[in-house]
């Protein structure tokens, strides 16, 4: 019986030792992990909660220069970004390099002479460009986010919360060059000879379920990580601020947000019936993460043009607990 009670006792032990960084992170941590398709909150803790995002800044990095609308294929590399100070792809003063080679030594290497380069490219000056990060991320409501610098060297103030940091990485796979990037395992740099990168994102590498992402880490921040996550049609996000054991969280919070969620298509594509002689046609299906108890809290409202005889758009929302999380637009058309 003794036995029994000691050997109860290591398990329950060791249980606790396993689900310890998922359930009580520190007060300076936090997590969160939402949909993928949709961007909905599904778990977290302290998520909203501002801290230092390190090197998951140049995912922000990437896809505003990406959207920023520059065509040169190349760069001269700058003193001021060869010179630049943390981890990096060691690129030469005065050489010509591709775009397309910063943003993989950027994403892969977390390239802070790339971020240098990348932001002068597009911004200007590296001043020029933050302000064009901080433009993008108030177009896409990032609210408890603010950038100082390209490449997430500490600064006071340059902070962000672990949901906007998943946001970066949802609205990042939306752009197709940005998805190939980050979910690339491996580059080959060709520049006076050839270097094979590896994605320093080893769930990238190993883990069948884990897509794309990012790490980072510095004395102030931690250890950071974001992971886009794929199994049976079902997609999420998790992101880690200040966590030491990461890789097993980001596994650990993918596992049972899959095991604890379903797919639920809210609304099939077509048209519906809105008004006499008014259709509203919905050109894609509405499909949601969500768990058993979720799906009894679900409903639907249409809303309309005030005049239906000119207004040809309207909107399907999609309430959760009378709280909207999904919004798709729908055209109408009237019979003759």
């Amino acid at each position: 019986m003794k036995k029994a009670v000691v050997r109860l006792t290591l398990i329950v032990l060791l249980f606790s030792m396993a689900v310890q960084p998922v359930t009580a992170a520190a007060g300076n941590s936090s997590w969160a992990v939402i949909d993928a398709d949709t961007g909905r909150l599904l778990d977290g803790f302290n998520p909203h909660e501002q801290l230092p995002i390190a090197s998951l800044t140049k995912m922000w990095t990437a896809l505003t220069y990406l959207e920023s609308g520059v065509t040169e294929e190349e760069t001269v590399i700058t003193p001021l970004a060869a010179s630049a100070e943390g981890s990096s792809i060691y690129l030469e003063p005065g050489s010509k390099v591709k775009a397309e080679d910063l943003l993989y030594g950027l994403m892969l290497r977390s390239g802070n002479d790339a971020a240098v380069a990348l932001a002068e490219h597009a911004g200007g000056s590296v001043e020029g460009f933050v302000r064009l990060m901080n433009e993008q991320a108030e177009l896409y409501q990032l609210d408890n986010t603010h950038f100082t610098n390209p490449s997430g060297l500490h600064d006071e103030t340059h902070l962000s919360s672990a949901y906007d940091t998943a946001m970066m990485l949802y609205y990042g796979m939306k752009n197709k060059e940005f998805r190939k990037i980050a979910s690339a395992e491996q580059y080959t740099f060709r520049q006076g000879g050839s270097v094979v990168w590896q994605n320093k994102h080893r769930l990238v590498a190993a883990e069948t379920d884990a897509v794309a992402g990012k790490t980072g880490f510095t004395k102030a921040a931690g250890r950071t990580l974001a992971t886009y996550f794929e199994k049976n049609g079902k997609r999420v996000i998790v992101v880690t601020l200040n966590n030491g054991n990461d890789w097993n969280v980001h596994k650990t919070l993918a596992d049972t947000a899959f095991r604890t969620h379903d797919v639920v298509r809210i609304a099939k594509k077509g048209s519906y019936a809105v008004l006499p002689g008014v259709t509203a046609e919905l050109k894609q299906p509405i499909e949601l993460l969500l768990t058993k108890e979720e799906r009894k809290q679900t409903s639907s409202v249409m809303r309309l043009p005030t005049d239906t005889e000119t207004g040809d758009t309207g909107q399907w929302i999609v309430m959760l607990d009378r709280e909207p999380v999904v919004t798709a637009a729908v055209k109408l058309k009237r019979m003759e």
